[in-house]
C-alpha cells in the first residue's frame, strides 16, 4: 500500500499557482443546495421502491452531464433478514454509557429512533411521495470514475448513501452527503482538471437497511483489485449527514434553532479497525486541508467511526467518514432531532446549515486534490 503523505504534497513546479484553491472556489453554495433540492424531489428515496430507482436514474444522468467517465452500476440482491426471535426470558445487559462505535456519551441525551408513522408527516405531498413500501429483490447503485493520468490503476473511493427513511425527504440523511459527492464529481470531472491517480465517486444504496450497498461492493470487488476490472484501493472517504450542528440538547430535549458558533466538520476513523493507524493518518491529512482551504468551519478528528458505509472497508483500506457530529456519541445521543424523522426536509435547514455541508465539501476536495495530484491545464 502506498504511504499516505504526512502533508499535502507540494506542486511539481514551485512557480505554478496552487490549483487547490482554484478547485475549491468552483464549489458553490447555491449549486450544492440545488443538488440537495433535486434529490428531495424523490421523497425519502427508500430502498426497494420506485422513488429510489428514479433517484438512481437521476443521479446517473447528473453524473453523465458532468462528464464523469466510466459511469456504471453495481447490481446486487437484497433480502431482508428474518426477524430475530428472543428465546431467553431476560434481555442482556447493555452498556448505556457508550455508543455503538465506542466513545462515552456525555451531557444531556434526547430520544432517537426511526419514525414509521406516515401520519406524523403533515405535508400531504411528501406523505404521498413516501407511501410505496419497500420490496425485496434486485438493487442498483451508481458510480463514476475520474481516471488518473499516470497511476490509473490506483484510486480513492469517495462515497455517500442516497437512500433514506423516516417519512421525510432525507435532505440531510443523506441528501447532504450525496450532493457533496456529486459536486466533487462535477468539479473534478471538468475537462481542464487532471489527476495522477483515479477517484471513484459512488452513491451507495441500502445504507439504512444495514450498509448493504457498500457491503455488496466490498464483496464483489475487493478481490479484483489490481486487475483491469478494479484499481487498487488507496483509501475510502464516506460522507453521511453534513448539515446540522446545533449543539447538545437542552435539559428538556430541545435544541437551539441556529447553528452553534462552535460547529465543526467531524472527521472520524475507527480505532479498532485493522487499518486504524493509516486511517488516522488520512484523517489528519483532511484536517490539515480543512485548516488551509475551508472558508468557515474548522474540522475535528475522532476515533469512533461507526454505522456508516466506510465500515465495510475499514479492515481492507484506510477508511474515514466526514459528518456533522460524532456519529455514535452525539448523533446517537439526539444531537440531531431530524434524524430519521418527518422533519428531515429541505425547508428545515438554513443557509448556515447548508454552509457547514459546503465546508465539508471544501475539506474533501482540498485533501483529495492533494492526494491524487490534481492540476489544472
Amino acid at each position: 500500500m502506498l504511504a499516505i503523505p504526512a502533508a499535502l504534497p507540494a506542486q511539481a513546479d514551485s512557480t505554478a499557482p496552487d490549483p487547490i484553491p482554484q478547485l475549491v472556489a468552483r464549489l458553490d453554495l447555491e449549486r450544492y443546495k440545488a443538488t440537495i433540492k433535486g434529490l428531495t424531489r424523490f421523497g425519502d428515496r427508500r430502498q426497494g421502491t420506485d422513488r429510489n430507482r428514479a433517484a438512481v436514474d437521476w443521479i446517473e444522468a447528473q453524473l453523465r452531464s458532468y462528464g464523469c467517465s466510466d459511469v456504471a452500476r453495481l447490481k446486487y440482491n437484497y433480502q431482508p433478514p428474518a426477524p430475530r426471535v428472543r428465546t431467553d426470558s431476560a434481555a442482556p445487559a447493555r452498556d448505556t454509557t457508550r455508543a455503538s462505535g465506542g466513545g462515552r456519551y456525555r451531557g444531556v441525551r434526547a430520544r432517537t429512533g426511526v419514525n414509521t408513522d406516515s401520519l406524523k408527516q403533515p405535508d400531504a405531498r411528501v406523505r404521498a411521495l413516501d407511501a410505496q413500501a419497500s420490496a425485496p429483490g434486485a438493487r442498483e447503485e451508481v458510480y463514476c470514475t475520474k481516471i488518473g493520468d499516470t497511476h490509473p490503476d490506483e484510486m480513492y473511493i469517495v462515497g455517500a448513501h442516497m437512500d433514506g427513511i423516516g417519512w421525510g425527504e432525507a435532505a440531510n440523511d443523506d441528501g447532504s452527503g450525496t450532493a457533496l459527492v456529486m459536486e466533487l464529481a462535477r468539479v473534478l470531472s471538468s475537462p481542464d482538471v487532471r489527476t495522477s491517480r483515479s477517484i471513484r465517486f459512488i452513491l451507495w444504496n441500502n445504507e439504512e437497511s444495514g450498509l448493504n450497498g457498500s457491503r455488496a461492493y466490498v464483496e464483489q470487488r475487493r478481490t479484483l483489485q489490481g486487475t483491469k476490472d478494479e484499481p487498487k484501493w488507496l483509501g475510502m472517504i464516506q460522507h453521511d449527514m453534513m448539515l446540522f450542528d446545533h449543539g447538545m440538547p437542552r435539559a428538556d430535549g430541545t435544541l437551539p434553532p441556529d447553528q452553534r458558533s462552535e460547529a465543526d466538520v467531524n472527521i472520524e476513523f475507527q480505532a479498532s479497525a485493522k487499518f486504524a493507524a493509516e486511517a488516522q493518518q488520512l484523517a489528519w491529512v483532511f484536517q490539515r486541508a480543512n485548516e488551509k482551504y475551508a472558508t468557515d468551519y474548522p474540522a475535528s478528528v475522532g476515533s469512533h467511526m461507526t454505522n456508516t458505509d466506510s465500515a465495510p472497508f475499514q479492515d481492507y483500506v484506510p477508511a474515514i467518514s466526514l459528518r456533522e457530529n460524532e456519529r455514535g456519541t452525539q448523533i446517537g445521543a439526539g444531537w440531531d432531532p431530524n434524524w430519521h424523522q418527518p422533519t428531515d426536509l429541505y425547508s428545515t435547514y438554513s443557509d448556515k446549515d447548508f454552509r457547514l455541508g459546503l465546508n465539508a465539501a471544501q475539506t474533501t476536495l482540498a485533501a483529495l486534490a492533494g492526494l491524487v495530484g490534481a492540476s489544472i491545464k
